[in-house]
């Protein structure tokens, strides 16, 4: 297989609430928007990766994470706590040697916020 792009889809319940919440409670940029004006679908940038939030399900996306990297953990799950974000988990350092705090999207995704520490090896990983 030759993986020219990707995106991670996901078909919430209330595709406008949840654009919105990408938009504007994350703080995701957009890189594009596509289909009706009335039913637009959007796709965020996400790191070095793109989120497609489109079309509406008839049930809430299930057994899947996003896992986002951000400069701080404890200071994202701050702003997004005093933005009214579901919270799951307070952010604590794992065995792994990584700090993660968890929240969730209007449908219940679990948003993984991990920081990677100064001394941590991924740091270090010349791959």
């Amino acid at each position: 297989m030759d993986v020219l792009s990707s995106r991670v889809l996901v078909t919430p319940l209330d595709p406008a609430r949840s654009q919105a919440f990408y938009r504007d409670v994350l703080g995701l940029a957009v890189y594009r928007e596509f289909g009706p004006p009335e039913h637009p679908g959007v796709v965020f940038f996400l790191g070095n990766g793109l989120l497609e939030v489109s079309g509406r399900g008839d049930q809430p996306p299930r057994g899947m994470a996003l896992w986002v990297q951000v400069r701080d953990a404890a200071a994202e799950y701050a702003r997004l706590r005093a933005a009214g974000v579901s919270l799951l988990r307070e952010p604590r350092t794992e065995p792994w040697g990584l700090v993660e705090a968890w929240v969730a999207d209007p449908d219940g995704v679990r948003i993984v916020l991990v920081e990677v520490p100064p001394d941590h090896p991924l740091r270090r990983d010349r791959r």
